[in-house]
């Protein structure tokens, strides 16, 4: 089924700050390339036949590119964002602002969460990622507000400060994951929940291989996850690679550059 994303072209995209291990203000981006891997993911989504809508870049928001952050969007309802870092802030009115304008019910949070960098939503249940960037009280008013059930998934390694760093769902009911990203406690509800998820290795969660997005038929992948894309493509998977490199210099993969906007259901 053609899935609804919302993107942002990285009109801005830099590196001038470090808010994750992946970030080397130092080293810097080269804006040109990044918008020009950004158009590969956004020709690859569309070839797949899922609608991509936009969000007006803003001057001054280099990270505004990675649209997973802005709002978790479940049944129509809107879960907006409250960032972490005071570099971001203005991200999460904007993308609340998008939504209001086209007649989306909208939460503002009382509570601090990246959207679904650390919300990610299945069938029946929505798990969400806290250590890093989200408070574990936001699980709880996403839970509220959403009327899903939320699982809390707690995060132990800062390369994969985000949830969609280090797990994303296969379809409805399965997942992929790198194991050493989780607390114990985590690790054994991942287990009992997905006895046969997709284990990644150390290479491939440390090129961001996991930061994919599946539409439960075809999954759109960073190039270089190359075990994962073959264990993905035994399971039965289409494998899109897409090099985003340049976004990877500020932690972001095909994932971050996502955000899926869930109709009523």
């Amino acid at each position: 089924m053609p899935k609804h994303f919302l993107m942002c072209r990285p009109d801005y995209f830099t590196v001038e700050y470090a808010i994750n291990p992946w970030m080397h203000p130092e080293t810097g981006a080269d804006r040109d390339l990044a918008v020009r891997q950004w158009e590969g993911l956004k020709s690859a989504y569309e070839e797949l036949g899922h609608e991509v809508s936009l969000i007006e870049p803003i001057d001054g928001l280099p990270d505004m590119v990675f649209a997973a952050n802005g709002a978790l969007v479940v049944g129509g309802r809107v879960y907006g964002a409250r960032f972490a870092y005071p570099q971001r802030g203005p991200e999460g009115p904007a993308y609340l602002r998008w939504f209001a304008e086209r007649g989306y019910p909208v939460l503002e949070p009382s509570h601090v969460n990246e959207g679904e960098g650390d919300f990610l939503t299945l069938d029946d249940v929505v798990l969400a990622g806290t250590g890093f960037r989200t408070d574990v009280v936001a699980h709880q008013e996403a839970q509220e507000y959403l009327g899903r059930p939320v699982v809390s998934l707690t995060l132990v390694d800062p390369r994969f400060y985000h949830l969609d760093t280090a797990l994303f769902p296969l379809d409805g009911h399965n997942v992929a994951y790198y194991p050493a990203a989780f607390s114990p406690g985590s690790l054994a509800v991942l287990r009992r929940m997905f006895p046969d998820a997709v284990l990644a290795t150390a290479e491939d969660a440390g090129v961001l291989g996991l930061n994919a997005v599946s539409d439960g038929t075809n999954v759109v992948i960073n190039a270089e996850a190359s075990t994962l894309q073959l264990e993905l493509k035994r399971r039965g998977y289409e494998v899109i690679p897409v090099d985003l490199s340049e976004l990877r210099k500020a932690g972001g993969g095909p994932k971050c550059c996502t955000l899926e906007i869930r109709g009523e259901n």
